[in-house]
């Protein structure tokens, strides 16, 4: 059975799609974790990491209710790539924070992050009805930057000198989408009320 029998998609768009979390990936996603240049981005120290404490943080992540996971396949053959969530979500207010992460090196560079990205606020937004989401993405990352001005995010403020990278000190970047700055690219066809029928 291939992987695109085996993947259960949610949201597809031109060269990808997101669908739920998957146990049989638990240990792709330690490998994805464990890669120092991917976990250079996250706000996180880059340590190894165990299938063990992967194991727990899918167990974790399957159930908590203030974020929504995603895995992020790429669509020609719906190889999985990455990972992408909405975390602290507040349906209250109606805010969240976003973030992804290209596991597969290769996979970098063909605009899948922007497009992630696009796909996850349409998600955001358009079926969940959030109005607010920001991200924190550190100021050496420029490429992700890009990805995500490009998606429709703007910088609304920095935390200067908060990280270090390589013993050079650099800046935490915030930035933020807004509802009513957002044009669904797909689910506002699939979340849009039926037409009568004549």
């Amino acid at each position: 059975m291939g992987e695109a029998s085996r993947a259960i998609v949610n949201i597809k768009g031109e060269n990808v799609s997101l669908g739920p979390l998957r146990s049989d990936l638990i240990p792709l996603y330690t490998v994805w974790r464990n890669d120092f240049g991917t976990a250079k981005t996250m706000d996180k120290l880059a340590k190894p990491i165990t299938l063990e404490e992967r194991s727990a943080w899918y167990e974790k992540a399957i159930v908590d209710s203030e974020s929504i996971q995603f895995t992020i396949y790429e669509l020609s053959d719906f190889r999985p790539i990455g990972l992408a969530n909405l975390q602290d979500l507040d349906l209250q207010h109606r805010t969240a924070e976003l973030g992804i992460i290209i596991g597969e090196a290769d996979a970098r560079g063909k605009g899948y992050g922007t497009e992630t990205t696009r796909l996850l606020l349409d998600y955001a937004f358009t079926a969940v009805g959030l109005h607010n989401v920001m991200l924190r993405v550190y100021a050496f990352n420029l490429s992700g930057i890009r990805a995500y001005e490009k998606a429709g995010f703007r910088e609304i403020g920095r935390r200067h000198e908060s990280h270090v990278l390589a013993g050079q000190r650099g800046d935490e970047v915030f930035m933020e989408c807004l509802s009513t700055e957002f044009k669904s690219p797909v689910l506002g066809k699939v979340f849009a009320p039926d037409q009568p029928r004549f």
